[in-house]
């Protein structure tokens, strides 16, 4: 039976934590929506659906993740972890505050954390504000996201639009006082008659600590930084045995090949990192949203090119330029054209033979996901920290290795790495 049951928000941000939790040493399988009662999951430790909730309304969002913490607690799971974006993505409709509402309502709880730290990706809170590398929140590149524009840094700020329930805080010189000066602060909001704490988190040592202090609690959330600690908590109990293969994963076979769809400063920056030596194709979004046929030609060009080193397909582009598109036709019908695109392009280029494929973008890994029928992904080795390889079944019944990438992680050459590292 599996120890613990994460519920993820979107597509990358689930592979980011599956991969944080198989270097803790925990066999680790994300599915693809909610697990059916028929889905092998035999010999693993955690279990993470991904979801599709980020950016639909709070209600569908809140069903969607009761639906997915019944199936984990049919599974078996101890404990429970709500996974959200490093970043907070969220309106001041939800779906953070709501979704977590609803769990700790399912679990019949009364307190949880809010954690969405990650210092090898730049993300710090202290005093409650979410830094970006050196910046607010405000004044990062997240300000210019075209669904869920952050543009307020406090979290305390944002959660407490979203819940009816009291947001309380524990500070950075608590956190840093070790796990039981959580633990004792955890007690003392909670006999306060507050629900929800943002924790300060600066580096791996403070994610490590409020993990061992959240041992007891039924429900976490945070971004995957914070499940870091939890997998120890599993095994100072006697559940889970020490580990050195929960990495591995079948060989990987085939052409290599990019989706890029994320809009992202780092993904951006990705691209142009790639264009300098490897073979790359913009897609006219506009030409796309007009209805004309941009998939069969950019197809014909991918398959002259495909071959060891990897080709690149991307429709990102600058902040500006998605204004733009969105006023011409619409945000969420430019939206969905493209995702259909993508998930056009994923089937063409699978039926040309790439057996691996990076995807950059959790709205275009969602799509691409879908578009092959994959329905769990085994988790594998890290490329850059939150992005791990995964290995998957597709409906036609082979075997592709895939890498997700939430739009905002890794470095300027991870597109050029990840194919190393899978070698």
């Amino acid at each position: 039976m599996a120890l613990l049951g994460v519920i993820a928000d979107d597509f990358t941000g689930a592979t980011d934590i599956a991969g944080m939790l198989v270097k803790a040493g925990m066999r680790t399988v994300q599915t693809i929506g909610v697990p059916d009662a028929a889905m092998p999951l035999d010999d693993i430790d955690a279990i993470v659906v991904a979801l599709k909730s980020r950016t639909i309304a709070a209600p569908e969002a809140v069903t969607l993740s009761l639906d997915a913490l019944g199936a984990l607690q049919r599974r078996g799971c101890r404990q429970f972890f709500f996974k959200y974006c490093s970043t907070f993505d969220s309106t001041d409709a939800g779906n953070i505050g709501p979704v977590a509402d609803a769990l700790l309502d399912a679990l019949a709880s009364d307190f949880t954390i809010f954690c969405p730290a990650f210092p090898a990706n730049a993300r710090a809170i202290f005093n409650g504000y979410l830094f970006v590398g050196p910046v607010l929140l405000s004044e990062s590149g997240m300000r210019h996201h075209p669904l869920t524009p952050m543009t307020d840094p406090s979290l305390v700020r944002v959660l407490q639009r979203q819940t009816a329930r009291t947001v309380g805080l524990i500070p950075l010189g608590i956190v840093q006082g070790g796990a039981e000066a959580i633990r004792a602060e955890i007690a003392r909001l909670r006999g306060a008659g507050i629900a929800h704490a943002v924790v300060d988190a600066v580096a791996d040592a403070d994610l490590l600590a409020i993990g061992t202090a959240c041992a007891e609690l039924p429900l976490v959330t945070g971004g995957s930084g914070v499940s870091m600690g939890l997998p120890a908590n599993f095994r100072r109990a006697g559940l889970l045995p020490a580990s050195d293969s929960a990495a591995a994963l079948p060989a990987a076979h085939g052409h290599a090949a990019i989706l890029a769809g994320s809009c992202s400063t780092a993904t951006l920056g990705q691209i142009a990192d790639f264009e300098k030596h490897g073979a790359a194709l913009h897609l006219d979004t506009r030409a796309l949203c007009e209805g004309r046929d941009v998939v069969g030609p950019a197809l014909a060009w991918a398959r002259a090119r495909l071959g060891d080193k990897p080709v690149l397909l991307s429709s990102s582009d600058t902040p500006d330029a998605v204004k733009a598109l969105q006023a011409a036709f619409g945000v969420e019908a430019s939206s969905q054209k493209i995702e259909a695109a993508m998930a056009a392009l994923a089937r063409g280029l699978a039926e040309a033979g790439v057996g691996r494929l990076v995807v950059a973008g959790g709205e275009t890994s969602g799509a691409v996901v879908s578009a092959l029928g994959v329905r769990a992904l085994r988790i594998g080795a890290e490329i850059d920290p939150g992005v791990p390889w995964t290995s998957a079944a597709t409906s036609d019944g082979k075997t592709v290795a895939l890498a997700l990438k939430s739009g905002n992680f890794g470095a300027a050459d991870f597109f050029t790495k990840a194919f190393t590292v899978l070698s």
